[in-house]
Order: C-alpha cells, then sequence, then structure tokens
C-alpha cells in the first residue's frame, strides 16, 4: 500500500516568517509574500491593507480599541514565527513597526529587512 501523507521532513523544515510594515505598502508585501512562499517557506501577512467599509459602522469611533486589538493580534504573529521580515521599501519604518521590531528582538526572532536585501544585491538598491 502506497503512503499517502506528506513527508513529515518537509512540513517540519518550513520556515514560518510574519511580515512586518506598513500597510502603504500592499504591493510589496505580496511580492515579498509570494517569492517567500516559493522558497518553501509559510508566510504570516498583514490580515488587511485598510478597513473594510462596513454599513452602519463608525470606524473613527472605534480606531483606539481597533488599533489596539490589530496589533495585539500581530504581537501574536510574530510570537508564532521562527522569523520576521521588515517590508520597508527605501528604508521607511514607521512607529507601529518600530515596536513590532523592538518585541520581535525581545523574543530573539532573527529580524530581516528588503531594503537590506536590496542594498546587498548589486544594482538593486534604491536610488541615491
Amino acid at each position: 500500500m502506497e503512503d499517502q501523507q506528506a513527508p513529515q521532513s518537509a512540513e517540519a523544515e518550513a520556515k514560518v516568517i510574519t511580515l512586518c510594515g506598513s500597510t502603504k505598502f500592499e504591493a510589496e508585501f505580496a511580492k515579498v509574500n509570494q517569492r517567500l512562499t516559493m522558497e518553501g517557506c509559510v508566510v504570516i501577512s498583514l490580515g488587511m491593507f485598510s478597513l473594510p467599509d462596513l454599513p452602519d459602522y463608525d470606524w473613527t469611533a472605534d480606531s483606539s480599541d481597533l488599533k489596539g486589538r490589530l496589533g495585539g493580534v500581530h504581537f501574536q504573529k510574530i510570537r508564532m514565527a521562527d522569523e520576521v521580515y521588515i517590508v520597508d521599501p527605501g528604508g521607511y519604518v514607521g512607529e507601529s513597526t518600530r515596536r513590532e521590531i523592538a518585541y520581535a528582538e525581545s523574543l530573539g526572532k532573527p529580524v530581516r529587512y528588503l531594503s537590506r536585501e536590496r542594498l546587498a544585491r548589486t544594482g538593486d538598491g534604491p536610488p541615491e
């Protein structure tokens, strides 16, 4: 009888990477997510890049509570990760992302940066 289960070693080797960065970089998040997934990583990304338009819901009235809840969820995503990857085109890192980096580092998680990887590749760095 043929074994129809996935090989255990393939599952055990997949690195879990949580993406962090500004929501204004949605296109860059998609590219990084695709590249890392194709490399065999399990990628955890942002749940949303803008607030959904819900009838009869005032996001402005709930903004501080919502921001806190979403931040807590993202910190949990960081705890779940083997590594954190900062999507920072041109080196931009905002206040929320700085907090996420500090949190990841406090947990001993490796932190990689898109901008530093681009600089390391010949001719693919940000314009000077």
